[in-house]
């Protein structure tokens, strides 16, 4: 089927939702189970700790499970909201930021820190100046920042101040909630899964009726998902396997032994590896081994993963090559991962 779909469906429950491509699955969201940790995106009340030594930053009592902050962690014993910023690793405690954002589908609100950025896919000059310039009447006095999502391209300034009006509320709602509240206390909630969606994913067809992801597909490329074998063009295949410590990719030929096959194999596995990782939901350190490659084709096989994921929607960093010839990402951990998920 030609064109773009948005499903919005159930698994055990829980609200998810999948993007579809000319009857490609390319992203899956689903909501975790209800005692899993906070999700990405929640803002937290906390009492600060004091640093911890070796760490690089403090941990912070949330009630129960501890949080992680990089960094500085406030005044030790006094409150403060923080966000959850990645999905905690079991026995781990949970990633937080003491610099909170509030997301909407055409702008990012950073209270606290001034200044209007553009999104740098929105390459016109007057675009760029209409928006910057819109930005900033809409922000009046308010001690805040925006960051202006390519999704705003073409937006009406009336329809921008009415969303930076919006999100300002939420974070001043934060703000209140702050006082008086105990560690743990939730003072906003992660995006679920249909809200993530619509705010993150093109405005485009919407299937929310039930039975939406039979009817696409979906449960059967999910099903498919789940073997750590991912097929790639010409024979060639992936193995995605997710460790306590790591996820570990390992790229195979299929048969051809050559260093031609291995580069071309390792081409075709780093264009399709941000779409493997995103419908898997795996995140942190990658490490990835690639099939009989000629060292002067590391540099090929790099530059092809950071064009591969420059345009993914999850925060990967493509760190480089170690001394036993792999190739090393980080990546956010932005989602629950899909082993853990029914269906």
């Amino acid at each position: 089927m030609k064109g773009t779909i948005v499903a919005l469906d159930t698994i055990e429950g829980r609200k998810a939702a999948a993007l579809i491509v000319d009857g490609v699955l390319q992203d899956f969201l689903c909501d975790p189970p209800a005692d899993a940790p906070p999700m990405p995106g929640a803002i937290l009340a906390a009492r600060g700790g004091r640093p911890a030594k070796g760490t690089g930053g403090t941990f912070v009592d949330l009630g129960g499970p501890r949080g992680f902050l990089r960094g500085g962690g406030g005044v030790p014993g006094r409150m403060l909201a923080v966000q959850v910023s990645g999905v905690a690793e079991p026995g781990k405690a949970v990633p937080v930021t003491a610099a909170p954002v509030h997301k909407g589908r055409h702008i990012v609100l950073t209270p606290g820190r001034p200044g209007v950025n553009v999104s740098r896919a929105i390459r016109g000059h007057a675009e760029r100046a209409r928006l910057q310039q819109a930005g900033e009447a809409a922000l009046g006095g308010r001690v805040a920042g925006l960051i202006l999502r390519s999704a705003a391209e073409g937006l009406p300034a009336e329809a921008l101040a009415g969303e930076i009006a919006a999100l300002a509320a939420e974070a001043e709602a934060v703000a209140a909630g702050l006082a008086g509240a105990v560690p743990g206390t939730v003072l906003l909630a992660a995006a679920d899964a249909h809200a993530r969606a619509a705010r993150d994913w093109p405005a485009v067809d919407t299937d929310a009726a039930p039975g939406a992801f039979a009817r696409h597909g979906v449960d059967a490329a999910l099903g498919a998902a789940r073997d750590p074998v991912w097929k790639l063009p010409g024979g060639a295949w992936m193995a995605v396997e997710p460790t306590r410590a790591l996820v570990a990719v390992d790229v195979n030929t299929g048969g051809d032994f050559t260093p031609a096959a291995g580069l071309k194999a390792l081409l075709a596995a780093m264009s399709d590896l941000p779409r493997a990782l995103r419908i898997k939901g795996l995140g942190g350190q990658i490490v990835i081994d690639p099939a009989r490659l000629a060292k002067a084709d590391r540099r090929r096989a790099e530059v092809a993963a950071k064009r591969a994921f420059r345009d993914d929607p999850v925060q990967t960093a493509v760190v480089g090559w170690t001394p036993l010839g792999h190739l090393e990402l980080n990546r956010q951990r932005d989602r629950w991962p899909l082993a853990t998920q029914g269906g």
